[in-house]
């Protein structure tokens, strides 16, 4: 693999048109899994590595990639790499199962351009019903200055679309990339990465189970603290705002509609997002730390009303507030997208604060374009 980036890269359109043909029905002769394991379950991984005496030795044959990082924009990379021909081995934890309450605390809003990538891995169909569409977006200044400017609100059906996105609970979207990923990836390995070292033409990866790994290229997609990214000598450039976030989800008298509003005052923004019940929606508080700390030493009750107030009616009584997430308002950008046999995905190259829905949705774009990228090398037959 070459060593430079992705050289401006950023089009779905490779991927997708192989999965959904020019007429847009699927085509089933460009679905090209590479399956050079056989078996199912972690022991799959380990089925060329053990020696006649039953001991784990080096594993002997050199994968195209692996995908270290087993989050949403980890799986969408292996999906796409594999599609696309190359003979991947995902490294990560499988989802945990967690009891989150009726209500999930941490959604994402899935733009178009994901839920198109997401049909042609043939993963969006067993998503579709846990997801809700978003049919407008509504932006309100709801400051207190004495001119505001007006309410607006862009409806998806005057652009001839259903929605602009969708909306689903993390946790559904991880289990159902993660389900397909156990069906069609060559190898699912649930272990972590201990060390990673470049070796001429490979990179070789120390696992915390099994043996060492070579392969031809890494993609790291194992977040902020990245050791791919570290192991391939990529520095980062942060930025730190002195601001934070609230993540919950709530029910709610009236219908949402499927619109997703965002309440903007001087120094931060209340967003709401539908869920799939028409009276329940996610929501984001975006705000100086001097206002999300006390929110978050708030009981149930008194944040309901908080909530409720900041709302102004707008979705009528509240109810059922669930759990409470809290993280920084913060940037992270990697100072190179690629390099020695690394290339990075999702948070490990690039962190956004969560306003317009952006860090999830590039990192979709990430996987689509570095799949791009290893399908012209395999046509080419380059390294």
């Amino acid at each position: 693999m070459a060593k430079q980036g992705f050289r401006g890269v950023l089009t779905l359109d490779k991927v997708i048109a192989e999965a959904t043909g020019p007429n847009g029905a699927g085509n089933q002769t460009t679905l090209r899994w590479s399956r050079s394991v056989s078996g199912s379950g972690f022991s799959r991984c380990f089925q060329d590595v053990m020696s006649d005496g039953g001991e784990i030795s080096e594993v002997r044959a050199v994968r195209d990639v692996a995908v270290v990082g087993s989050g949403p924009a980890g799986l969408a990379a292996a999906l796409a790499l594999a599609h696309v021909g190359a003979d991947v081995a995902l490294i990560g934890p499988s989802p945990v199962k967690t009891s989150v309450g009726p209500l999930e605390t941490r959604t994402a809003a899935l733009l178009t351009s994901s839920v198109d990538l997401l049909k042609a891995l043939q993963v969006w169909q067993a998503l579709s019903p846990q997801a809700a569409p978003l049919k407008a977006i509504r932006i309100i200044d709801a400051s207190r200055n004495l001119l505001r400017a007006p309410d607006i609100e862009f409806k998806a059906s005057e652009l001839g679309l259903e929605a602009f996105g969708y909306n689903i609970a993390n946790t559904a979207l991880v289990e159902g990339l993660y389900a397909r990923a156990q069906e069609v990836l060559p190898a699912v390995i649930p272990a972590s990465v201990r060390h990673i070292a470049l070796d001429g033409s490979e990179v070789r990866l120390t696992l915390s189970e099994g043996a060492p790994m070579p392969v031809r290229l890494v993609a790291g997609a194992d977040g902020k603290r990245s050791i791919c990214r570290e192991s391939a000598k990529i520095a980062v450039t942060e930025r730190r705002y002195d601001q934070g976030a609230i993540a919950t989800s709530f029910r709610h008298t009236l219908p949402h509609q499927g619109v997703s509003t965002e309440l903007h005052k001087e120094q931060g923004s209340v967003t709401t997002v539908p869920l799939p019940d028409p009276r329940a929606s996610s929501m984001i508080w975006v705000g100086p730390l001097s206002e999300i700390m006390p929110l978050m030493l708030l009981d149930e009750a008194r944040f309901e009303d908080a909530l409720g107030e900041r709302l102004g009616g707008l979705l009528g009584s509240l109810s059922e507030v669930g759990a409470r997430a809290q993280f920084p308002v913060a940037g992270q950008s990697a100072d190179m997208i690629a390099c020695n046999r690394t290339a990075l995905v999702g948070d490990a190259a690039h962190i956004l604060p969560p306003i317009g829905a952006q860090g999830l949705n590039l990192g979709f774009r990430d996987a689509a374009a570095l799949a791009d990228c290893v399908a012209e090398a395999l046509r080419r037959g380059g390294d």
